[in-house]
């Protein structure tokens, strides 16, 4: 299937002579079968046979997939993303869909305080802080003094949440320690999201200033026309008169914070990989990859939105969204210009085509015991993807062949649990979000998909639980993944038909064009 060159090029360096003689070998000669034995048995003598079958077996795997699409959510919950990253950029040759939690510590990176915020408070309530601290190695002494001097190690609300991958329990200490941390960083980020609501308002966020409608006297909140109580509160350093007002110690450990994170130089490393091969979408093949959602009214309309003074819908809109993305990424000095806020409004925006919902009821979980409050409602998008006529526009307006594309989508998990169906529109959308983290793991039921497309077709593979290569080799159980056939091409689909096909012949062109210019006339 491979040309030899390329064949060459995955191959072990100090083992291509070797391989390709054994590969293109010959029995014709006796003498030459006697070589053939003979190189073998000198990698076995030279104590080199290991190293080989290693390289041959990472050859098969580069071969076996010849290019990588992440639709997003690397940072989404797991431990070490650090180490998924840099098997990532040693990969040979990928692409990565941008998933909201990426965009956040993207965010976090260039400068917008309000997303260094929000991730802290993930990685607390996650227990994810060695991502921060051993990771990247980010001091967060400056943040736990700061909540050791006025919150309470008691707050049932802000507890850790349990790690499914994690055995060891938390000491009484470190609890004490991260329910501490989870409060000051929460309330940082309370506060540091009223001005950007306030200078933004066609961001339409109003009902978002949650700090300025609690009623104090009475410990209640006012949102969306009802009132609540509230529960477990910890507004120690609010300023009633003024709740977007940060102590002096606030506003220190936030720039100190931010200097760690933009001198790490790990996190660099991370951040412009993750800008160098991301996107918020791509056609690819004909079609169309996107980890969240294109924002549509009920009506399957491309839904609005202005931005400096201009309105942009569906593909615009999401090539404005990351231009500006890609200009506060360059431009990390700034941090409070449009740029910056625009990121930090792909993470919680109702226009966001990451978010996807009308609002995120962070502070309604935390403080307030009537669920019904912590609903966040969906956009359109995603019932309406369950329709094929949908779909086919959506294709149509990201000017894609609609009989043969199909969005392919990440960033809600796919119940398989109770039923759900990752195949929908006729198979004209596919979600690939199973749950690769073990957080989501429970409420998937599976470990995950990966969607297999080549000559013939695609293949979703459901992923069963790993735990460890010990028991796989123990019980000898080697069926770790189900597959399921979503399509069969009818007529084997051929290197021109992709987007490198079409690549390769526009400069086939050019040069052709070059030729007859200089030679041919």
């Amino acid at each position: 299937k491979y040309t030899r060159s390329k064949l060459r090029k995955a191959l072990p360096k100090q083992y291509v002579y070797i391989i390709e003689e054994l590969l293109y070998k010959s029995n014709e000669y006796q003498n030459k079968k006697s070589y053939y034995e003979t190189l073998v048995n000198q990698v076995i003598e030279l104590k080199q046979a290991d190293d080989l079958i290693i390289g041959l077996a990472y050859s098969v795997q580069r071969l076996v997939v010849d290019h990588l699409h992440v639709v997003g959510d690397i940072y989404d919950r797991g431990p070490q993303p650090d180490k998924i990253m840099d098997t990532l950029i040693n990969y040979h040759s990928l692409d990565i869909q941008w998933g909201n939690h990426d965009v956040l510590w993207v965010g976090a990176y260039a400068g917008s305080k309000v997303c260094l915020a929000n991730l802290l408070r993930i990685c607390a309530r996650y227990d994810n802080l060695d991502i921060i601290e051993d990771a990247y190695g980010i001091n967060l002494r400056p943040l736990l003094t700061l909540a050791e001097k006025y919150y309470d190690a008691d707050n049932p609300a802000f507890k850790p949440k349990k790690r499914p991958d994690k055995h060891e329990r938390l000491t009484q200490r470190e609890e004490s320690q991260i329910t501490k941390i989870h409060q000051a960083i929460a309330m940082i980020q309370f506060k540091l999201e009223i001005p950007i609501i306030k200078r933004r308002p066609n961001f339409e966020m109003e009902e978002r200033l949650v700090l300025e409608k609690v009623n104090y006297d009475t410990n209640e909140i006012t949102v969306y026309g009802n009132t609540y109580p509230l529960k477990d509160t910890c507004f120690q350093t609010i300023n009633r008169n003024n709740p977007a007002e940060l102590l002096p110690e606030e506003e220190e450990v936030m720039n100190k914070l931010l200097l760690s994170f933009q001198q790490s130089e790990k996190l660099r490393r991370h951040m412009s990989f993750l800008m160098r091969k991301g996107s918020l979408y791509l056609p690819y093949n004909g079609n169309l990859l996107i980890h969240g959602c294109i924002p549509v009214d009920e009506n399957g309309e491309m839904e609005s939105f202005e931005i400096d003074g201009h309105t942009y819908s569906g593909q615009e809109l999401l090539d404005v969204f990351e231009y500006h993305v890609r200009k506060s990424f360059d431009e990390k000095e700034n941090t409070d210009d449009l740029s910056t806020d625009l990121v930090w409004y792909l993470w919680t925006g109702k226009y966001s085509s990451l978010f996807g919902k009308r609002a995120m009821t962070t502070f309604e979980r935390y403080f307030i015991a009537d669920k019904a409050s912590h609903k966040e409602e969906k956009n359109p998008y995603y019932h309406l993807r369950e329709d094929v006529n949908m779909v086919r526009k959506m294709l149509s307006d990201f000017g894609l062949n609609p009989d043969e594309g199909r969005i392919i989508n990440g960033h809600t998990p796919v119940k398989e649990i109770n039923g759900e169906d990752p195949i929908k529109a006729d198979g004209k959308m596919l979600v690939i979000d199973g749950g690769f983290s073990k957080a989501y793991q429970s409420t998937t039921g599976i470990a995950g998909y990966t969607l297999l497309y080549n000559s013939f077709g695609m293949q979703l593979v459901a992923h069963q639980q790993f735990n460890a290569k010990e028991k796989i080799l123990s019980e000898g159980i080697d069926e770790l993944s189900i597959k399921r056939v979503v399509d069969k091409e009818l007529q084997r689909k051929k290197i021109r038909d992709t987007n490198i096909g079409k690549e390769l012949q526009a400069q086939i062109d050019i040069l052709k064009m070059l030729m007859h210019d200089r030679y041919l006339d």
